[in-house]
C-alpha cells in the first residue's frame, strides 16, 4: 500500500492565482456587467483556451434531443466521440500538471487496472435564463456573514459568480441550481476488495426553496432546502427515513434533522447528521458532508482560494447514467469500471480547505476542484491526520437537458488505504429523476415522517 504524502497542490505558471483579498460584500456594477460578455452568466471564462483544447462556451445544452420523453434516461449527445488519449500508470507523468493529486494516486495504487480515458471537451453546462438573471443581481448584492459561514441578500442564482475567496466558491456549489422540487431513485454500493456488494436503494426528495421562481430572500426564514431520504432496500434497512432542513446561515441556525426508525416507530431528532458522522448505510466509507460532494456548514475549515486551472476531470458521464448499462458492469473490484468513465479537460476553481484550530474532522485537509461553468464539485482529495492522501472523491456529471442543469449522476469515494470504494447515485436500473415532483411544506415535516413510516 502506498501512502501519498501531502504535496503543494499547484505550482508553476500554469495556475492563474487570484488576488487574495478579504471576503467582499459584492462586486461593482461594472464588474457584474462582464457576466454574459467575457464571462459566462455563471462567471466562467467565456473564451476557450490558447490551444483550443477547451472550446468557448456557446450556451451549453439547453433543450432535450428529438424523441426525448420526461422520465427517460438521458441519451448521450456525445456518443460518437472517441477518446483523444488514455492516461495510465505508465504515461501519467506526461499529464501530471493537469491531474489531481487523487487521480495520480489512483494511477499509482492500481497500476494494472486504473486509467483515465480523456475525450474531447464539451462545455455542456447550462441553466435556465432566470438563474442567469438572478445570478447577475446577486453579484452586486450578495455578501458573506458570520465569518463566511452564512450568506445574505442572495436568492435563486449563485451568490458569487466573480468570487474573491474560497468561502464564496464553496457557497456557489452549495447554492447552485439543481432544479426546484426533485425526486430521484438511486442505489449505493460499497464493494469488498473482491467485488461483492449489497445494493442499498434510496428514494430521495429535494425541495429547493432557495431556487423557486417565487423565492425571496426575506421569506426563506433561513431554510434553503428540504431534503428527505427513505431507504427502500435491503429489507433489513428498509423504511428508515431521514429528513433535513438545510439553512443558509448555519451559525445562526444549524441544520435541523430527524429520523424515523421502523423498529421503534418513532421520529427522533438527529443532531449528528452532519460533518464527519457516517453517511447513511455507508459502511463508514463516506461522511455525512461528502453527500453531493460537499454539503452543510463550512465553519470547521479555512477555505483558501488557490486559483483557476485547466485540469482533467470527470465530465459528460452519460455512459455511467445509461439504462443500457447494468450496475454489475460499473461495480468492479477496487474501483469502478474505468471503461465507462469519461474525463475531459476543463477549467476548475481549486480550493484548499484546512481544519481550523479547535475543531475536529476526520479529514484535516481537503482539496476541492469545482467546475467553472456550473459550480459543481468534480473531484476532492481528502487527507488523513498524518498528511497522507486517504480518500479520493469524484462527481461524474451530466447535463439533465430537460431542466437544464449540470449535476453529478454518480459519486464515487475511493479509499486508497482500504482498497475499497463507495458509489452512490446508481440509477441505470431504476426510474429516472422527476424534476416536476409535486410536494408542499407539509411533506417535509417530522409529522410527515411518521405518516410515511406507518403506511
Amino acid at each position: 500500500m502506498k501512502l501519498h504524502k501531502t504535496a503543494p497542490i499547484i505550482t508553476g505558471l500554469a495556475l492563474a492565482i487570484l488576488t487574495a483579498e478579504p471576503a467582499q460584500a459584492a462586486v461593482s456594477e461594472s464588474e457584474a456587467a462582464r457576466l454574459g460578455k467575457d464571462l459566462t452568466p455563471m462567471g466562467a471564462i467565456m473564451a476557450g483556451n490558447a490551444d483550443g483544447s477547451i472550446p468557448a462556451w456557446d450556451g451549453g445544452i439547453t433543450s432535450p434531443p428529438a424523441g426525448f420523453t420526461p422520465g427517460d434516461h438521458h441519451a448521450d449527445p456525445f456518443a460518437a466521440d472517441e477518446p483523444l488519449y488514455t492516461i495510465t500508470a505508465q504515461n501519467k507523468d506526461q499529464y501530471k500538471d493537469k491531474l489531481t493529486a487523487g487521480h495520480l494516486a489512483l494511477l499509482e495504487t492500481y497500476p494494472d487496472s486504473y486509467k483515465l480515458k480523456v475525450y474531447p471537451t464539451h462545455r455542456s453546462a447550462a441553466q435556465p435564463q432566470r438563474i442567469y438573471d438572478a445570478t447577475k443581481v446577486n453579484a452586486t448584492r450578495a455578501r458573506l456573514v458570520a465569518d463566511g459561514n452564512g450568506v445574505e441578500d442572495a436568492i435563486i442564482g449563485v451568490p458569487f459568480p466573480i468570487p474573491a475567496d474560497g468561502h464564496e466558491v464553496i457557497w456557489n456549489h452549495l447554492l447552485r441550481y439543481r432544479g426546484e422540487t426533485v425526486g430521484r431513485w438511486i442505489a449505493q454500493a460499497v464493494p469488498t476488495r473482491s467485488g461483492k456488494y449489497t445494493l442499498v436503494k434510496f428514494e430521495d426528495e429535494f425541495d429547493v426553496l432557495y431556487a423557486k421562481p417565487e423565492a425571496k430572500f426575506e421569506n426563506l426564514n433561513n431554510v434553503i432546502i428540504h431534503f428527505k431520504q427513505k431507504v427502500i432496500a435491503p429489507a433489513r434497512l428498509a423504511g428508515f427515513i431521514l429528513l433535513a432542513h438545510e439553512t443558509l446561515n448555519q451559525v445562526a441556525q444549524p441544520r435541523s434533522a430527524w429520523t424515523y426508525n421502523t423498529g421503534q416507530r418513532r421520529v427522533r431528532r438527529a443532531p449528528n447528521v452532519a460533518y464527519d458522522n457516517p453517511g447513511t448505510a455507508s459502511d463508514g466509507m463516506r461522511t455525512s458532508d461528502q453527500f453531493d460532494m460537499f454539503n452543510g456548514a463550512p465553519d470547521r475549515y479555512n477555505w483558501k482560494l488557490v486559483g483557476r486551472k485547466e485540469m482533467i476531470v470527470p465530465y459528460n458521464a452519460y455512459k455511467l447514467h445509461s439504462d443500457q448499462v447494468k450496475y454489475k458492469d460499473i461495480l468492479t473490484p477496487k474501483h469502478i469500471n474505468q471503461d465507462l468513465a469519461r474525463y475531459e479537460l476543463h477549467r476548475v476553481w481549486v480550493v484548499d480547505a484546512t481544519l481550523k484550530e479547535g475543531t475536529s474532522h476526520i479529514y484535516p485537509r481537503r482539496t476541492f476542484y469545482i467546475d467553472e461553468d456550473s459550480w459543481q464539485i468534480l473531484a476532492v482529495d481528502q487527507y488523513d491526520r498524518r498528511g497522507n492522501l486517504w480518500r479520493v472523491s469524484e462527481g461524474f456529471p451530466i447535463n439533465y437537458f430537460d431542466v437544464p442543469t449540470l449535476w453529478s449522476t454518480l459519486e464515487v469515494h475511493t479509499d486508497l488505504q482500504a482498497g475499497r470504494y463507495l458509489a452512490i447515485g446508481l440509477d441505470n436500473e431504476s426510474r429516472m429523476y422527476d424534476f416536476n415532483l409535486k410536494r408542499n411544506n407539509k411533506d417535509f415535516t417530522p409529522a410527515s415522517l411518521r405518516r410515511q413510516g406507518l403506511r
